[in-house]
């Protein structure tokens, strides 16, 4: 993260040409479930990274916080916040870092606004060469079942 850094101190670089006040990103840190020895139960190294969406969409824009709800799938609560947490790492820094990491990927795939699918219809030609290949197929079964005298 240090090749992006942002402009503004105050400010994390979330996304390229984005960068969020850092008081709107919320982290809490709890003890990681899982393996790990008696580490685990002395050091909340999970992290916990909360942002409200409304907060987000003068930055984003209205169309990228809808994608990015749709998106966010289990990470958006009901009360419209990104829940996202990590315990991948025994580092509270490292677990701070991924969380970080999966708002940005989030942000980035909903800033990519999908096609519009153009409806097309099959060609007569193709059309003609479907009817002809099931007729084909039509007659390959009926010789299977003629008789031979």
């Amino acid at each position: 993260m240090a090749d992006d850094a942002p402009d503004n101190p105050n400010a994390i670089n979330i996304a390229p040409g984005l960068d969020v006040p850092a008081h709107l990103l919320r982290f809490t840190f709890a003890r990681s479930s899982g393996p790990g020895g008696q580490n685990v139960n002395k050091v909340n190294s999970k992290a916990i990274l909360e942002v409200d969406v409304p907060d987000l969409e003068p930055l984003i824009g209205v169309h990228v916080a809808a994608r990015l709800r749709r998106l966010a799938g289990q990470y958006h609560t009901a009360d419209d916040r990104l829940v996202i947490p990590s315990e991948e790492s025994r580092s509270q820094h490292a677990n701070r870092h991924t969380c970080i990491e999966k708002l940005r990927d989030l942000i980035v795939r909903a800033r990519v606004q999908p096609k519009r699918r153009k409806k097309t219809k099959p060609s007569r030609g193709a059309k003609e060469r479907r009817i002809k290949a099931k007729k084909e197929r039509g007659e390959i079964k009926k010789r299977r079942g003629e008789k031979f005298d």
